[in-house]
């Protein structure tokens, strides 16, 4: 594996556990609040990124390369409510989105066919993590202030699951 590309892969770990690390903040808001589906929900998005870490993590490794872990910045811990922090979760996927896409660049422009292949997973992953959160904003949008509707969308949120990947699919 190339410096570069161990580099690149290296941020993108840094960058997955900060995402874990702004989904538990988003969960302990929403807790809080009382908004106990929502903030399930935002815990297994946080459970979610550390199966993404675990990916980049074990891919360095089987490469030869050396996983370099760095600081991780402490995330927001306030919204003004729960259309701003899945407005904020968009927003940090399509930032994810964008890291990965970079990676796959480099991937190409290296010739590093076997990382290209790799990153097709978080390709289709984050297409995946974008339409979620779009639609949640979305839904919330419609909401406005019916506290109804907020009741009923926290109650479809909370049915949420983590299910752990099957034995070596994050590895």
């Amino acid at each position: 594996m190339k410096k570069s590309m161990q580099k690149a892969i290296n941020d993108q770990i840094n960058a997955e556990l900060y995402s874990s690390y702004l989904y538990l903040s988003m969960s302990a808001w929403c807790f809080s609040r009382d908004l106990n589906g929502m903030g399930s929900w935002f815990k297994v998005q946080a459970q979610e990124e550390l199966i993404h870490v675990g990916k980049f993590f074990s891919y360095v490794l089987d490469r030869d390369g050396k996983v370099e872990l760095q600081k991780i910045d402490g995330p927001p811990t306030e919204w003004s409510g729960p259309l701003a922090a899945f407005e904020g979760a968009l927003e940090h996927e399509r930032k994810i989105t964008s890291k990965i896409n970079k990676i796959v660049d480099l991937a190409a422009k290296e010739g590093d066919h076997t990382t290209h292949t790799f990153l097709q997973w978080f390709v289709n992953e984050q297409i995946e993590e974008e339409a979620t959160a779009k639609q949640i904003v979305g839904q919330l949008r419609l909401i406005g202030d019916n506290t109804s509707g907020l009741f009923l969308l926290d109650k479809e949120l909370g049915t949420r699951v983590f299910t752990l990947p099957p034995a070596g699919a994050a590895a």
